[in-house]
């Protein structure tokens, strides 16, 4: 039975290959094809699945990630779905009393990213929602992956901690800014405009008595300014500011 279903082009650079030991829902299934394609990971090994494989309520809970359990692999133990893998990272929440390398999410996603990059097969090993993986799944695998999390409940179901690797594997990768502006149709406003703006302003503050005091000046006008850098005007925002502005002296002087 083992690599029953036909087989795929894979490759190291596709990124790790997903394997469930012993899952027991098809819902569970599905939800973790869904998060593997949120992170572009597509390769899936399934080993002895409790209800079968396929299965209905797997592709209905895979919500367009349907590929993925298309293309996914039957095997009939652990050993065969490994075997052919040269890196293998397991998740587990207890350390078994085992002397091996232990790893957070973050970390696991750095070191299989180094991996993959060596052109090596690497793998992501999953165990069963009621009890996780078997010590002696455990001893298949080069290093342990824990997910630090509330130490008064970090239980996490089959799909939450696929979706949490596969989500570190891919901003590992990932080179999008932390921070942007939306600017819609506009753009950034330019220094140049935005001292146009500040000139605007402060004349017809001038213009109305709003600075009392020469001295204090400015003081006043530096904090005005920088309310204003700080708020990233864009170019259409800026040009309404200088129509308010205009406005406002205009119905002064009404």
């Amino acid at each position: 039975m083992a690599g029953t279903n036909k087989r795929r082009s894979e490759t190291a650079a596709e990124g790790p290959v997903v394997i469930l030991v012993g899952p027991q829902l098809g819902e569970n299934i599905g939800a973790a094809a869904r998060a593997m394609l949120n992170a572009g990971l597509t390769q899936m090994r399934l080993v002895n699945p409790r209800d079968g494989w396929p299965n209905e309520k797997a592709v209905a809970a895979a919500a367009g990630a349907e590929a993925v359990l298309r293309d996914a692999r039957l095997f009939d133990s652990t050993a065969e779905a490994v075997g052919d893998l040269t890196r293998v990272y397991a998740t587990t929440a207890r350390h078994r009393e085992m002397i091996k390398p232990v790893v957070t999410a973050r970390q696991a996603a750095l070191e299989l990213r180094a991996a993959v990059e060596r052109d090596e097969r690497v793998g992501l090993m999953f165990g069963p929602e009621r009890a996780g993986l078997t010590n002696d799944d455990l001893t298949l695998a080069d290093t342990l992956i824990t997910v630090p999390l509330n130490p008064g409940f970090s239980s996490l179901n089959l799909a939450q901690a696929v979706l949490i690797l596969s989500y570190e594997w891919f901003q590992a990768g990932d080179e999008t800014g932390a921070r942007r502006l939306v600017t819609n149709a506009t753009r950034p406003g330019s220094r140049e405009e935005l001292l146009n703006f500040f000139a605007h302003l402060e004349a017809a503050l001038d213009e109305v008595g709003y600075f009392k005091t020469a001295e204090k000046r400015p003081a006043m006008v530096r904090t005005i300014r920088n309310l204003f850098a700080r708020a990233d005007l864009t170019e259409q925002e800026i040009r309404t500011l200088h129509g308010i502005v205009k406005e406002l002296k205009e119905g002064r002087r009404g």
